[in-house]
């Protein structure tokens, strides 16, 4: 079966830095579409970044556009989000998801799913 299994999350202050790596396993990733969600207390999973395995043009949410990047590794099998300039409202729980067929619009998306890594941001 296809795993996912993110990493990378912690602590980090107002400001700061984190990258998260989402490493796949178990099934050839060439035909899909990879995304980084996130969940915070509270609230709706929300998409906070997107990028076709093939390489397409990245889709970030507005709320961390001009902050974070995705980026993948074809050779290491890994997608990683680079986290910059972290605001309290970023804490979550952050999820690594592929989907070969549905677009991240779809609430339908991801066929497989990480369990999870959460970023604490404090002040």
């Amino acid at each position: 079966q296809v795993h996912l299994v993110e990493s990378g999350g912690g602590l980090v202050q107002v400001g700061g830095s984190l990258r998260l790596s989402c490493a796949a396993s178990g099934g050839t990733f060439s035909t899909a579409r990879m995304g980084w969600f996130r969940q915070a207390p509270g609230q709706e999973r929300e998409i906070v970044a997107g990028i076709m395995w093939s390489g397409d043009i990245p889709y970030y949410g507005r709320s961390v556009k001009g902050r974070f990047t995705i980026s993948r590794d074809i050779a290491e099998n890994t997608v990683s989000l680079q986290m910059n300039s972290l605001k309290p409202e970023d804490t979550a729980v952050y999820y690594c998801a592929a989907d070969r067929w549905r677009d991240y619009s779809d609430p339908r998306f991801g066929e497989y799913w990480g369990k999870g890594t959460l970023v604490t941001v404090s002040s």
